[in-house]
């Protein structure tokens, strides 16, 4: 029963529409034969338990038995000189049919005899033989018919016996009928219950999986964006219930992508207005020192100058990146990749940079490089490059800090590392380092040292070159900045 049950829970509905074709032909078909048989036996049974069919009243027995003798008649008068019947034998179908017996003879000597006789009929004979040329005689249980007819000078006597039978004619028309009415109303019956009976075997292996599909509608109407679909079957409804498992997860992870973009939103607006704050604050009591005359001296109005124009210089570089990578967002930022090799624009970079990095207090040293052709455009590299560099001598603790460049050759692209030896910044704050406006800790929550939109900017040009960026912890307590590029296919 168990192995039956995982079958027919394991049955595709493929199948079971083609089972259900076949049944419901060949159901209706065997109970069609079935009956049939059923009526054929009834019929058969009727037949032999009541000696045949014969007549119910005498007056069918005397006309039935007056058309056969006129047939011997005709066929002793047809009969050749040899003086053998050979016509006779054709009356055999229509003796059978009315269980009778048929005896010709002449001046005492048996012509033509068929059928069986029994006790009775020599008695009946007795009394015919005094009733003249025609007699019908009957004892209730038997009757008689003889004609003596004259054929050719020849004397033939004709006798034809029969016994009243229960099962007419009439009776067995209208038990043919009856039958015939069970078995129409058998065979609608049959197709009815074996429609039903199908319909149901289908209908089942469709119906549960169509609740379980609308529950998750329902749960996925409702919001519970988690709800995953369990479907143990396997049919033509698992990859169905694959797909909105999948689709769940997609809109699942659409609306968390929708909601972490909100809150990138209020978290732009928020470090937008604290960063412009504090310069405008700056700017604003600056002038209100000059509109004062706090500042008396050419020199100190000249300083107070300066001032109010590196603040206003910070507010426009901060706006520009902002610009940058709105545009970055909204896929409007012009991207021109070409074949770079990525080794070479290190070293440019670090040549060209080096020594003004380090009168600002960053050594940039070069490790391990390897050759590395990639798809890049180098505007945006060399401005990833620049913000990654930024950054590390923003926040150094330390006088001078350091700042180590390695390539390595990793999963069909190539590993860039760039790890400096600042304060670094804890594990929970790590992937969060490329988010705008994000800063690790308090301590670097001081606008003097970034927007926090560098990094960002970073991440978006690197995944616009197909690669990916990560924050790690250095060897030396630093920061590491890894970014994988492709290799660049040959074209």
């Amino acid at each position: 029963m168990k192995i039956k049950a995982m079958l027919t829970k394991n049955m595709t509905i493929k199948k079971r529409l083609a089972i259900s074709n076949i049944l419901m032909i060949l159901v209706p078909v065997a109970i069609t034969a079935l009956i049939a048989l059923m009526c054929i036996g009834v019929i058969w049974f009727s037949v032999t338990h009541s000696v045949g069919v014969g007549f119910q009243d005498s007056e069918d027995f005397y006309k039935a038995s007056r058309s056969i003798a006129m047939i011997v008649e005709k066929t002793l008068n047809d009969m050749p000189h040899t003086g053998q019947p050979e016509g006779l034998e054709k009356l055999s179908r229509m003796l059978d049919k009315g269980s009778m017996s048929l005896s010709v003879d002449s001046s005492g000597k048996s012509i033509y005899q068929y059928g069986l006789s029994i006790d009775a009929d020599k008695s009946l004979m007795e009394a015919a033989n005094t009733l003249g040329n025609e007699s019908f005689v009957s004892n209730g249980n038997r009757e008689l018919y003889v004609k003596q007819s004259k054929i050719n000078g020849v004397v033939y006597r004709i006798a034809i016996f029969a016994s009243p039978s229960k099962l007419s004619y009439r009776t067995l028309k209208i038990t043919i009928a009856l039958l015939a009415v069970i078995l129409i109303v058998t065979i609608f019956l049959s197709i009815v219950f074996t429609n039903r009976f199908l319909t149901k075997f289908v209908f089942q292996k469709i119906e549960g999986p169509l609740d379980i599909l609308g529950s998750g509608v329902r749960q996925i109407s409702d919001g519970n964006l988690k709800y995953r679909l369990e479907y143990k079957s396997q049919d033509e409804f698992t990859p169905i219930c694959a797909d909105f498992n999948e689709m769940a997860a997609r809109l699942e992870a659409s609306a968390e992508q929708l909601q972490q973009h909100e809150q990138s939103r209020k978290e732009l607006l928020v470090g937008v207005s604290h960063d412009l704050r504090s310069p405008l604050t700056s700017i604003c009591a600056y002038v209100e020192g000059l509109l004062d005359g706090v500042a008396k001296t050419p020199e100190a109005q000249r300083g107070y100058l300066e001032i109010i124009k590196s603040k206003a210089e910070d507010i426009d570089h901060m706006l520009s990146k902002l610009f940058l990578f709105s545009k970055m967002e909204l896929g409007e930022y012009p991207d021109n990749p070409e074949l770079l090799q990525l080794d070479d624009e290190v070293r440019q970079l670090v040549r060209a940079l080096g020594a003004e990095y380090e009168e600002k207090g960053l050594i940039l040293s070069i490790g391990t490089l390897v050759p590395a052709t990639v798809w890049a455009d180098p505007d945006q590299l060399r401005s990833v490059l620049t913000n990654i560099m930024e950054n590390s001598l923003k926040y150094k603790t330390k006088a001078t800090g350091n700042l180590s460049i390695s390539l390595l050759e990793e999963n069909d692209g190539y590993r860039l590392s760039l790890c400096d030896d600042g304060p670094g910044v804890s594990q929970d704050a790590l992937p969060h380092l490329f988010e705008v406006f994000y800063r690790s800790d308090p301590s670097r929550q001081n606008p003097n040292r970034g927007s926090g939109l560098g990094l960002a900017i970073s991440a978006n040009a690197v995944h616009r070159m197909n690669g990916t960026i990560e924050a790690k912890s250095g060897e030396n307590s630093g920061l590491e900045i890894v970014i994988w590029l492709p290799k660049a296919e040959e074209e």
